[in-house]
């Protein structure tokens, strides 16, 4: 022990005798000097960080090797030959390498971070990646993230949910350039994952114009504020100068599945985008530019509708139609042209029959007879199931203008994006009640049309007040969603209805002012980083009405229908007409809302390097809400750095998340077809209305969560290795989900059982509905996982690189406790109503709960070449039937692009996502003999369960431009 102790004050005399002080500046690219650089003598614990000006000083020996890392640029490795060491640092960053979230330290790289952060190098997969939308490169490359492009359900179609951690859209943060992200002023109430939910329409944002992508998979609400529970993704734009770069990607699915199954090629995609930055003044400054444009054509992934089509009256609708006779004559009660042409059909109908005795005979199927003679098939009756069509635009600007040589600087950035969308929705065939024939005489399938624009600007200054570094801000965005309803109908306005409608819409906007400060102390322990900050925050959301033919039902005389008394149109049968725009009925003035609130938060952050081994955190946030009053949240981490190479972490949270403001006051009526593919008229009303009430649905409050993670980092320089893995547990409190649908009970004789029932049908009949649906706190939850990131670089002779990445998520979250019920639905037996076996299947088995990355990039010379696998793990389908809960086995995806560079601004890429044509397990045809999903045809693959999309391989080709 004396030996041991005695040469190891020999080593640190001798080191001290020829240890110096090396001095410098760190700089980059455009000569700009970088603060919070963090620099490390190889081989000790010996370091130092940039003060304001980019300027350092740390004691190394000659022949001593300094480590430079710094956020968003690649790590340099430098010999000390003197008393002087000047640095250029240069962009670049790769997969878990540096971050600037999870901690208010500058300095705080992720090995050396306190919660697993994800660093992606966008414009590195813009370059070889197939995907140009930012929700598909997640997914395909961020294990934790989980996004896909849905079909058949509504405005859902054309803004993708995602998620982080199998947790809901709404409960990940999302920042640019560390300010608050808004949401999308859509919520999905349609049959897809998230349903309930409200995300951020990362969609809007292009590519091009991100530097890095920063994931936080960790609980931050204590740091950020209300939806961090899952984690935090920071987009941080690009700020380059003088540099134009230029893409035009195309390509297209090339699968034995295009076409309805046919094979062939569909689904046509092109983006094109520009970025050019200039220098701002002659300290530094930047202001980049971005615009893109794209356009994604939609394809069709069904084979042949498999159910019946048309009925023995629609076959007197064809003898009438050829006769020049005006078809709506046939609805009258003079049922003698009826029987002259059921007769010319060959039916041989009784010349004194009444009309109830004819609607049995008329009604049943005709339609193998009648696709013959209208010279039709049974895929003419196809829907559309796959992706939308989608053409957009966007622009994006990011600014920075130092105002003196001490650091201080006015900035801002912000963008405007508009995206028209296109998707049909269920067909309307010719023997429903809901297609008035004499108009569609075939039947027909509507169309949503969507127009979302989506603007946002963040302007803000930050210098020094003393010691202290201070940063304030505004940032302002807005989200709107407007439908126009095409190819349609309002059925009970039969002869009088147009065919297009404007249907309304909504809109969501946030202000947010921040004012935060930090400093760092040197001299306090080993390091202390002090922040602590304040903000405000105010959110409104509208709901726009509609046209009245978009929402109204009317009596077969064209009165408007607003008495439980008065009597609809109805079809020959006497069924009723349903009202408003089909596929997507519009937003009446009943619906219309105009509600705000306001949030005031204080937090305080504290990170401390105790010891040079030791690192401690703890944050704590104070948030008030106008509208459900305040909430406390912690967070405690804490960093043991065992040697040079492995570290261990520790994180503890507390979190909130507020309920939306469009969870809150959504109420809209809309077309939801059930398992059976039966359309049901859904009536979603707000928590505070008179039916939540006589339901006894409770007032909707926040959710709250407990978190805890558990990991190590390994970092193996000589080997150009990096290895994180972290374990995680959350648990969630009053988790807000999307009800089922609620009707009146009724007695033998059809009508309501009570007065409560009896008032709750007659809410329904006013809102055109024939269900009811709630947002509500329904239920406690838990998830747990695992994450694993390694990373690896190498160089491969001179000119010859080699990266891999392997990137692993295990999750799984499930529903703890009983359903939360009131008394009220406990008695009246509607606990199963109130969250349903489906929600449940939504919520814990809908996306992958394992999904494994393995990539691959080697540059050599002229060439590059990326291969990337991705894993897959199984889904289950999401329906109340739990005999018909198929489950789909995991699958493997293989990319693969190769790039050559004509010359040193040209490079062209071509390659493939999917490159075997992978698909999910088709719906069973029959599940243990229960019966199947398929709905008729409709779904081949699950619409309810989702892995990676059904579009099969896609090809493309892109041309790179960069000009310096």
């Amino acid at each position: 022990m004396k030996k041991n102790y005695l040469l190891f004050c020999l080593i640190v005399f001798s080191y001290s005798l020829y240890a110096q002080k090396v001095s410098g500046i760190v700089i980059d690219e455009n000569n700009v000097a970088l603060s919070g650089v963090t620099i490390v003598v190889k081989g000790t614990l010996v370091g130092t960080i940039t003060d304001f000006d980019g300027k350092y000083e740390v004691k190394a020996a000659l022949g001593d090797k300094l480590i430079f890392s710094y956020v968003g640029y690649n790590t340099l490795e430098k010999t000390v030959e003197g008393t002087t060491l000047d640095v250029t640092m240069k962009p670049g960053v790769s997969l878990n390498e540096i971050t600037l979230i999870g901690s208010r330290n500058p300095s705080r790289t992720a090995v050396n971070s306190l919660a697993p952060v994800d660093v992606i190098d966008v414009s590195e997969l813009v370059a070889v990646s197939p995907q140009v939308n930012l929700n598909q490169i997640l997914n395909f490359v961020a294990p934790s993230f989980s996004s896909n492009t849905q079909t058949i359900a509504d405005g859902t179609d054309h803004i993708d949910p995602a998620s982080l951690r199998g947790l809901g859209p709404d409960q990940v943060l999302v920042l640019i350039n560390g300010k608050r992200r808004h949401t999308s002023s859509l919520v999905n109430v349609n049959g897809t994952f998230g349903r309930g939910s409200v995300g951020t329409d990362l969609n809007a944002i292009p590519t091009v114009a991100i530097r890095r992508i920063e994931v936080l998979r960790d609980g931050a609400a204590a740091q950020y504020g209300s939806d961090a529970i899952a984690g935090v993704i920071n987009i941080v734009l690009e700020n380059s100068t003088d540099e134009l770069k230029f893409n035009i990607t195309t390509g297209a699915h090339f699968s034995k599945n295009s076409n309805e199954q046919t094979g062939g090629v569909d689904g046509a995609t092109t983006n094109i985008s520009a970025n050019y930055g200039l220098k701002l003044g002659d300290r530094g400054g930047y202001i980049n530019f971005t615009g893109d444009f794209d356009y994604r054509d939609d394809y069709n992934r069904m084979k042949e509708w498999e159910g019946s089509i048309f009925n023995r009256y629609n076959t007197i609708e064809r003898f009438a139609s050829n006769d020049g006779y005006d078809l709506k004559k046939l609805l009258d009660d003079d049922v003698s042209d009826v029987i002259n042409y059921g007769n010319q059909a060959g039916f041989n109908l009784d010349p004194n029959a009444t009309k109830g005795e004819l609607r049995t005979i008329l009604g049943a199927n005709n339609t193998d007879a009648e696709l013959a003679s209208r010279n039709l098939t049974k895929s003419d009756f196809n829907m559309r199931v796959g992706q939308s069509k989608v053409r957009g635009g966007r622009f994006f600007a990011n600014m920075a203008l130092p105002l003196d040589d001490n650091g201080s600087e006015v900035y801002s950035f912000g963008g405007l994006s508009s995206r028209t969308g296109n998707s049909a929705g269920f067909y309307r065939l010719p023997n429903q009640s809901r297609t008035y024939t004499p108009a569609y005489i075939n039947g027909f399938l509507p169309e949503i049309n969507s127009t979302i624009t989506d603007q946002s600007l963040s302007v803000g200054v930050k210098g020094k007040l003393g010691d202290w570094n201070v940063d304030f801000s505004n940032t302002y965005g807005k989200n709107a969603f407007l439908y126009t309803i095409g190819n349609t109908f309002n059925a009970s306005l039969q002869n009088a209805s147009p065919t297009t409608f404007d249907a309304g819409g909504f809109n969501f906007a946030q202000n947010t002012v921040n004012l935060d400060l930090n400093h760092f102390y040197e001299d306090i322990l080993s390091g202390l980083n002090v922040a602590f900050g304040a903000e405000y925050r105010l959110e409104n959301y509208q709901i726009v009405a509609g046209e009245q033919d978009s929402y109204a039902q009317y009596t077969a005389q064209g009165a408007v229908v607003t008495l439980a008394s008065q009597q609809p149109s109805v079809d020959f049968f006497g069924s009723k007409r349903p009202g408003g725009s089909q596929v997507f009925p519009g937003f009446s003035p009943k619906n219309e809302v105009d509600r705000g609130r306001n949030s005031v938060a204080g937090y305080i952050d504290l990170e401390a390097d105790v010891t040079e081994s030791f690192l401690l955190s703890l944050a704590s946030r104070f948030e008030n809400y106008s509208d459900f009053g305040s909430t406390i949240n912690f967070k405690l981490a804490a960093l043991y750095k065992v040697n040079n190479s492995l570290n261990l972490r520790i994180a503890g949270n507390t979190g909130f998340r507020a309920p939306s403001l469009h969870q809150l006051y959504f109420n809209s009526t809309s077309t939801i077809f059930d398992q059976n593919g039966d359309p049901q008229e859904v009536g979603t009303f707000a928590n505070d209305s008179r039916a939540a009430n006589l339901l006894g649905i409770p007032e909707l409050k926040q959710e709250t969560s407990k978190s805890v993670s558990l990991g190590f980092t390994v970092k193996l320089p000589d080997a150009g290795i990096n290895i994180t893995l972290d374990g995680y547990f959350v648990a969630i409190d009053d988790r807000v989900v999307y009800t089922g649908q609620f009707t009146p009970k009724r007695n033998s004789s059809g009508d309501p059982i009570d007065a409560a029932n009896e008032e709750l049908a007659k809410l329904l009949s006013q809102a055109n509905a024939t269900a009811a649906s709630f947002f509500a706190n329904a239920i406690d939850t838990e998830s747990k996982g695992i994450d694993l990131v390694v990373t690896h670089k190498i160089n491969i002779g001179n000119d010859v690189v080699l990266k891999n990445d392997l990137a692993a998520t295990l999750s799984k979250t499930k529903q703890v406790g009983d359903i939360k019920a009131s008394r009220v639905l406990e008695n009246a037996g509607l606990v199963d109503t109130y969250f349903p076996e489906d929600s449940r299947v939504y919520l814990e088995e809908a996306v992958p709960r394992t999904k494994v990355n393995l990539s691959h990039t080697l540059s050599t010379g002229k060439l590059n070449f990326f291969l990337r696998n991705v894993y897959f793990g199984e889904v289950t389908e999401a329906t109340t039937n739990i005999a018909l809960q198929q489950v789909f086995g995991s699958k493997i995806v293989t990319d693969l692009s190769i790039g050559y560079n004509l010359s040193d601004s040209f490079l062209i890429t071509v390659g493939a996502n999917n490159l075997f044509d992978m698909y999910p397990d088709r719906a069973s045809k029959d599940i243990n003999g229960d019966g199947n999903n398929r709905s008729d045809g409709r779904f081949d693959w699950s619409r309810r369960a989702q892995q990676f999309g059904v579009g099969g391989r896609f090809l493309f080709a892109r041309l790179s431009l960069s000009l310096k």
